[in-house]
Order: structure tokens, then C-alpha cells, then sequence
């Protein structure tokens, strides 16, 4: 695969564009606050301050108010910060998962791709168990073997498990139709150990499918880890997570008209996961056509 056609083909997608630009922007964001923003001074609760809680955005009302551009939260916090703060936790944790899931995967399907029979069986069938469930109730069975104290890494350990099986089929079937060709059986013939056959051989042939996956499971992975903290079973309370702040503006502001408090963490979380989706399709479309198939 040679880097300027794909380049050249993704960009000539404009959506995918759109997605990169999206993504773009979010990292620029999720850097800007980790750096400008204390963490501690967005999770401690400021009622009894100055600060009024519950505060519409600073454009809908008095004068007053224009320093809190999404107004505040329950707690008299600044929601444009925390939801600022929001983009490095979804973009931190959701690489951590889609990373670790796709080491896990791609080592798994390799291997039952290569050594086949019993091992190939026992693998794989231990995958399709784990895809026999969907994705969201497998992870919040999982999170449950894990401490509370955790936070948001048990739900990122959990959906390591979730997504490692979407790995393991996608490589195992590129690494099968690798394993065909004559070149991997004259490099065994003459001598080369099994693990720089599936290093140097089989793998650098698996990867063009594993970006596409790893692009669209980020988008996933994203909304999975915002959905266990809106249900009570990643962030801790406080934490400036988009789905924990969901959580609460729904608590606190559904039924009372306060739409603030849920439509910004809501609406960063839908563009992010636009993006990501956006890019994923048009590398998939990119690299090659026929992989639709493959992917899906």
C-alpha cells in the first residue's frame, strides 16, 4: 500500500475531510484544556460561592452571566470548562481502549489464523461467545467484576474485552487469505521461525483493515465509555465526563426547562463520534473498496 494514492483518495472524500477536521479540532481542544484547566477546580462543587447555580449561557441572559458561555451545572461549575475539560477524557480514555483491544485482537487472530486446528477453535469460539452479546450489556456485566474505585478504567477495561473480538475475526480472515499466498510458504521452507513469519510476513498485511476498525471502534468506544458513566458505571461523581454530566443535566434540568445542562456535553459527544465515524468510513473506502465486506 503506498501512502500518496490512499492519501490522495481520502482526501478527495469529503466527508472524510469533514471527520479529519472534526477530530482535528477536538485534540486541539482536549490538549487546550489539559493544559489551561485544573481538574480539581472543576470537580469541587461551588454552591455557596458567588457563583449561582444552574445559570444560563452567558449569551441568553444578563450581563452578568457572559463569563459562563455554557452557563453552570448544579453545582455552580462552569460547563463550557468541564465540557473542554470532557474532550481529553473521552480522547485519553477511548485511545486507551481501542489501543490495548487492538493488541489483544490482532495478536488473537493472527495466531488462530496461523497455527489453525484446536487453537484456531478455541479462540475463535471464545470470540464469537463474547460477540454473542451486545456490546453494551457485555460491558456492563464486565465493570461489575471491577472496583468502583476505579472510575472510568474499569469501564475502559471492560470495553477492552468488548471490542478485542471485533480485532480478532476482522485479522484472523485477512491473516487466512495472507497465509495463502506462495511467498509465506517459501519463507517457512526456508527456515524462518514462526514468529517472524506472523511479524514480518502476515501481519504488515493485516494492517490496512485493523485502521479502519481502530477508526470506527474509537467513535464506539467513545460513546460506550460516556454511556457506562451515564448510568452510573464509569466516572466517578464530579468528573467532568460527557456522559456523566448527561447523567446530570438530565437528573436536574430535564423536566425543568434548564436544556443547558445535558445539550453541550451531548453535543460535543455526537460531533466527536461523527468524526470518527466520518474518517473510518472514508479510509475504509480509500484503501479498498472491497473491504466494506470485510468490515461490516
Amino acid at each position: 500500500m503506498r501512502a500518496s494514492p490512499f492519501l490522495s483518495d481520502l482526501l478527495s472524500n469529503r466527508l472524510a475531510v469533514v471527520g479529519l477536521t472534526i477530530i482535528v479540532g477536538m485534540v486541539v481542544v482536549a490538549v487546550y484544556a489539559r493544559l489551561g484547566y485544573d481538574l480539581s477546580a472543576l470537580t469541587q462543587s461551588r454552591l455557596g460561592t458567588e457563583v449561582p447555580d444552574r445559570t444560563p449561557p452567558g449569551w441568553t441572559g444578563p450581563a452578568a452571566w457572559n463569563q459562563y458561555l455554557f452557563g453552570t451545572d448544579s453545582a455552580a461549575r462552569d460547563i463550557y470548562r468541564r465540557c473542554l475539560y470532557g474532550a481529553w477524557l473521552a480522547l485519553k480514555f477511548g485511545t486507551i481502549t481501542v489501543s490495548v483491544s487492538t493488541v489483544l485482537g490482532v495478536s488473537l487472530g493472527i495466531v488462530a489464523a496461523y497455527y489453525g486446528d484446536v487453537t484456531d477453535n478455541v479462540v475463535m469460539r471464545t470470540m464469537d461467545v463474547l460477540l454473542a452479546f451486545p456490546s453494551l450489556l457485555l460491558a456492563l456485566a464486565l465493570v461489575a467484576i471491577f472496583p468502583r474505585e476505579l472510575g472510568l478504567w474499569r469501564a475502559v477495561a471492560a470495553l477492552t474485552l468488548v471490542y478485542t473480538p471485533r480485532f480478532a475475526r476482522v485479522v484472523r480472515g485477512a491473516a487466512l487469505t495472507v497465509l495463502e499466498d506462495e511467498y509465506v510458504d517459501a519463507t517457512v521452507a526456508l527456515g524462518a521461525t514462526d514468529p517472524r513469519v506472523l511479524v514480518r510476513h502476515v501481519l504488515p498485511n493485516t494492517l490496512a483493515p485493523v485502521t479502519v476498525q481502530s477508526t470506527l471502534n474509537f467513535g464506539l468506544a467513545i460513546i460506550d465509555l460516556a454511556a457506562l458513566s451515564f448510568l452510573g458505571f464509569g466516572a466517578q461523581a464530579g468528573t467532568p465526563s460527557w456522559g456523566l454530566m448527561l447523567s446530570r443535566g438530565v437528573d436536574n434540568g430535564l423536566l425543568t426547562g434548564r436544556w443547558w445542562l445535558s445539550f453541550f456535553p451531548g453535543l460535543l459527544l455526537a460531533v466527536t463520534v461523527l468524526g470518527f465515524n466520518l474518517l473510518g468510513d472514508g479510509m475504509r473506502d480509500a484503501l479498498d473498496p472491497r473491504m466494506r465486506a470485510a468490515v461490516d
